[in-house]
């Protein structure tokens, strides 16, 4: 007969061995839920995949869209300017042919004045205004001193002359004022004469 420490014992590892046993059908029945969570976390990368793919595409497509646009902007955008100045030259033209026609020389000045006051009226239009150098103190941001002439008739560093207006662009200069610049006459003392 067995003893009461043997059949506690054998009892033990009856429990164990059926636990052990319950363990393993829990794993079995997790293992399927593992490969189902495997299955679908695979499905979803997939998914993120192909959307990541498609946003990757689109963007591109985006990209390559903008790009032509931002050329055809570039192509086009003097495309007003050019529009007004046609008239310039169809006035130039008209100007021309008047001269040719009609020796004149009073209509050709009166023709070529006009051309350029509508020339001036449509830089204006495109906010290009004329930088002002005339009887000005010289400013090496607006003007580009060529030459200095010796004067008491202005004050030193002041402009005397415009050899070609400058103009600038809403408040960017895009051409500066080339000016001829004063600078005061040196005088000689009596005793640098007699040296």
């Amino acid at each position: 007969m067995a003893t009461e420490k043997e059949k506690k014992k054998s009892n033990t590892e009856n429990k164990k061995d059926s636990q052990s046993k319950k363990d393993k059908k829990a794993d079995v029945k997790k293992a399927p839920d593992k490969t189902d969570e495997i299955r679908e976390l695979t499905e979803q990368l997939d998914s993120e995949k192909d959307r990541v793919l498609r946003l990757s595409a689109e963007f591109e497509n985006y990209r390559k869209r903008k790009q032509r646009e931002f050329d055809d902007f570039k192509k086009f955008a003097n495309e007003t300017v050019f529009k007004s100045l046609l008239t310039v030259v169809d006035n130039l033209e008209r100007a021309i042919q008047a001269a040719e026609e009609n020796p004149d020389e009073g209509g050709l000045l009166e023709g070529v004045k006009l051309t350029h006051k509508e020339i001036m009226r449509l830089f204006e239009t495109f906010n290009v205004k004329l930088v002002e150098a005339q009887d000005q103190p010289f400013d090496p941001n607006y003007h580009q001193a060529v030459t200095q002439v010796e004067t008491d008739e202005y004050p030193d560093n002041t402009v005397t002359s415009v050899l070609q207006k400058g103009y600038i662009l809403h408040d960017r200069l895009i051409r500066p004022a080339m000016v001829v610049v004063s600078k005061k006459v040196e005088k000689q003392t009596e005793k640098t004469k007699e040296n």
